[in-house]
């Protein structure tokens, strides 16, 4: 049978067999130190073994066991004295920067054994009070070193650095006593911030040191900021000298503040005086750039914000109202959009927007006041150009500031309604003025964005009703006298004002169109009818325009006698239309007549584009060489203000096919007026414009009056009683309403 080894745990007290007690008996240690191993080579063995039973310890012998025991080695005499002493002579050299003839490895161990043998606390004290030693030496050399600050500094950052590198150093040697005795020890501070609070003391201690330190660094700063090149390496070093002894806030930054608010204060109020605004605001847009750059360059970065701050606060801030007032009208007036950028930009950091939009709604205000007031002539157009600028500005200087964009609309509207219903005529004047044939130039597109530009200034109005009344007294006139620039860009101004105001507002303006566009297939189906065919003179073309009343303006009658042709022609119409459409009535506006006259001069005919009051005298002198203002007002019976301005355009103006005797500006009752047979011009269709004298004041109140009486027949709701029942009774004196016959509790709508 195979030799067996078997092992036995030591712990459990069972006895071991007597091979391994005999081998062990005179070295009990060792058994702990070289566990026995059980080895089976035959896998018979196992076999045979797992029949055998255990042979079982015999329960009278108790359990023994057996004990580690590792004798400590004896310390030597003067151990710690000695190590000491080695140790202190290496940091003595580091200090002195002096080579050490002991080598770093047994330095490391002799800590390492002053740690083991737990003398790390007095080791602790002793290093403690070896650097406290040689930082005192240090920093009090640099008392009373060169007057010479940038010297000076340079001399604080040497012994800081020397320091560093000293306690570096030291802390390498006794990484062990951090590792253990200090992580170990609460309230202990580790090599190198016991270090830095040594350093910070004795720092705060010698005051001459710190406050030249100080000093110095805020006169280099200064220096920088004058112009002057520093060494921004040295700063560094230094300032963060200071956030590593944590006095950086308390010694440094507070001070720094201090003298950046003195510095800044001075110079605003020294550069307000000299420069205008917009180099001001470039010189502060590079003050705050430069700061920013200290920040990162050799600040620490906790200063960053009270140093901003206190540079907005003097520069911007303190002088906002000023800034204001002395160029805010001149960037404005000449469109500077980037100096105004930076305005906004700078006053956004001080929170002074609000100063900058309610100086942006007096200058709108101010400015737009003179524009309505002085320039009447051209005040839609100016306001349009005046508000593309401000646009403009908000767009690119403002950074479309919503709160800003409502101040503008603000003011535009108070602009606009300055004087209450004006505004509201001339821009529909404007329109007329751009709507009209003749506007040579404009294209399609321009005509479609100027438009657009009037509609900004149409949302402003608050009588609008002022607006539609005389817009549609002019787009009467373009419609009927065929004046209209383009009939695509008058549906198009209709649509706008559809889309602005709804479909109420432009529902006559749409009728009037419509009665255009019937007027024509009535003309063509009047050419067409019998009575046309066998009733109508010979050598007259005749056009009528079929109005619903409803739709258009009214027009007072003008009686006029017409010549029998025109008489003949009216009458004919008359009796084809009122046999198509029956129970209507038809009622001939002299006034809006225009005519094409052949004229027959000694040298040359001409056709000449005339209003029919004009057409009317004209021919008054196909049976006379010479008339009186007189004969002519009982021979057409025109009202007299009327004739008299016909007879001015046709012998007054620049095209005069008569000759006034006497001559003069003027008609009176005694002038008498001839055929100028001298008449001559290279054209051969001339227009004859009218004289409008007072007519458009005249027109214009009428229109006016017209408004203010409409708006009151409005009713607004919750509706009184009291205010339906009179509406009700103005509707029924103007025949829209009439009470029913059988039942006075019921009203009928007159057509």
């Amino acid at each position: 049978m195979s030799k067996r080894f078997c092992s036995i745990n030591t712990t459990t007290g069972m006895k071991k067999p007597k091979c391994q007690e005999n081998n062990n008996n005179n070295n009990k240690l060792g058994s702990m130190d070289e566990p026995c191993v059980s080895l089976m080579q035959d896998s018979g063995v196992t076999s045979n073994l797992s029949r055998k039973k255990a042979t079982l310890p015999h329960p009278s012998k108790k359990p023994f066991v057996i004990k580690l025991n590792k004798a400590k080695p004896a310390i030597p005499t003067n151990f710690e004295e000695n190590t000491w002493a080695t140790l202190k002579s290496a940091i003595g050299a580091i200090f002195l920067k002096q080579p050490d003839p002991c080598d770093l490895e047994k330095l490391y161990q002799a800590v390492n054994d002053l740690c083991l043998h737990k003398m790390g606390g007095s080791l602790y004290q002793r290093i403690e009070e070896e650097c406290e030693t040689h930082i005192v030496a240090a920093l009090q050399s640099l008392v009373g070193q060169s007057e010479d600050l940038v010297v000076f500094l340079s001399l604080v950052e040497s012994c800081w650095r020397d320091f560093c590198d000293q306690m570096l150093m030291i802390r390498s040697i006794a990484l062990y006593l951090d590792r253990t005795y200090v992580k170990q020890t609460p309230n202990v501070h580790s090599l190198w911030d016991m270090g830095l609070q040594l350093f910070r003391k004795h720092l705060c201690l010698a005051s001459e040191v710190e406050h030249k330190t100080v000093f110095g660094l805020l006169q280099m700063i200064e220096s920088e900021r004058l112009g002057e090149a520093v060494d921004r390496t040295l700063l560094n070093h230094l300032l963060k000298m200071f956030t590593a002894l944590g006095i950086y806030a308390e010694s440094f930054e507070k001070p720094f503040v201090e003298r950046t608010s003195e510095f800044y204060a001075a110079e605003g109020v020294k550069y307000m005086q000299q420069s205008d605004v917009p180099d001001y605001l470039r010189h502060v847009e590079v003050r705050l750039h430069e700061e920013h750059e200290r920040c990162l360059l050799y600040l620490d970065a906790s200063t960053s914000k009270p140093l901003i701050a206190t540079a907005e606060r003097q520069l911007l801030k303190r002088h906002i109202s000023a800034i204001l007032d002395k160029g805010f009208m001149m960037l404005m007036d000449g469109i500077r959009i980037e100096d105004l950028r930076r305005m906004y930009s700078l006053f956004s950091r001080v929170e002074a927007l609000e100063s900058l939009k309610q100086t942006l709604s007096s200058y709108i205000r101010k400015t737009g006041q003179s524009i309505v007031h002085d320039d009447e002539k051209d005040m839609v157009s100016s306001l349009l150009e005046f508000k593309i600028s401000v646009d403009t500005i908000w767009e690119e200087s403002f950074s479309k500031n919503e709160a800003f964009g409502n101040s503008i609309k603000d003011a535009f509207e108070h602009l606009i309604n300055l004087r209450e219903n004006r505004s509201a005529e001339l821009i529909a004047k404007f329109l007329d003025e751009k709507l009209r044939a003749g506007n040579k130039g404009t294209s399609e597109e321009e005509l479609e964005g100027t438009l657009d530009k009037v509609l900004v200034l149409f949302r402003f109005i608050q009588g609008k009703d002022v607006f539609e009344a005389f817009y549609k007294k002019d787009l009467a006139k373009r419609l009927l006298l065929g004046k209209s620039a383009s009939i695509d860009a008058e549906k198009s101004m209709i649509s706008k004002l559809k889309t602005e105001c709804g479909s109420q507002f432009t529902n006559k303006l749409e009728g009037m169109f419509k009665d255009i566009e019937l007027s024509k297939e009535i003309n063509e189906s009047f050419k067409q009818s019998s009575q046309a065919r066998k009733k109508l003179p010979t050598g007259i073309e005749m056009s009528v325009h079929v109005l619903t009343t409803g739709y258009w303006p009214t027009y007072p009658p003008m009686d006029v006698r017409l010549p029998h042709e025109l008489n003949v022609y009216q009458d004919i119409f008359k009796e084809f239309y009122l046999s198509k459409y029956h129970g209507r009535r038809l009622m001939w506006q002299n006034s809006l007549g225009h005519c094409v006259v052949k004229a027959e001069f000694p040298k040359g005919k001409k056709e000449l584009a005339v209003s029919l009051f004009q057409t009317v005298v004209l021919m008054l002198f196909n049976d006379a060489e010479k008339l009186s203002f007189q004969d002519m007002r009982e021979a057409t019976r025109i009202e007299d203000k009327e004739l008299r301005r016909t007879l001015q355009s046709l012998a007054c103006g620049k095209v005069r096919v008569l000759q006034k005797i006497p001559k003069g500006r003027d008609v009176e009752d005694d002038d008498t007026f001839v055929f100028n047979d001298q008449f001559t011009t290279p054209l051969y269709r001339i227009k004859v414009n009218a004289i409008q004298m007072k007519e458009t004041v005249e027109e214009n109140t009428s229109t006016t009056e017209r408004v203010f009486q409409d708006r009151q027949y409005q009713l607004k709701f919750p509706v009184k009683p009291a205010d339906l029942k009179k509406r009700i009774e103005s509707l029924i004196e103007r025949e829209y309403l009439e009470r029913d016959k059988n039942n006075p509790q019921i009203y009928n709508y007159l057509a």
